[in-house]
């Protein structure tokens, strides 16, 4: 997907229900449901930027993210696990 999209993509990823116990199974150990913002913040460190626009911009930053992203997919059984 275009680049261009990315921050729009993980500001529209941090909103998700499901990401949200993702990012708290990863976190803290437990499905429960979390903020967006700490979502969002989590997002952030795994992708090592300050902001999510930088995703954009970014390309080692947008690589973290598509990983993030793919390791969601798994997480969700979308997809087989990642290697």
């Amino acid at each position: 997907m275009n680049g261009a999209n990315l921050a729009q993509r993980a500001g529209m990823l941090c909103n998700d229900v499901e990401f949200r116990r993702f990012v708290a199974e990863r976190t803290i150990g437990q499905r429960e449901l979390i903020a967006n913002t700490a979502a969002a913040e989590h997002l952030r460190q795994v992708c090592g930027i300050d902001s999510r626009k930088k995703l954009n911009t970014d390309t080692v930053a947008a690589q973290k993210f598509e990983a993030l992203r793919t390791e969601f997919d798994a997480w969700r059984g979308r997809i087989g696990q990642p290697r």
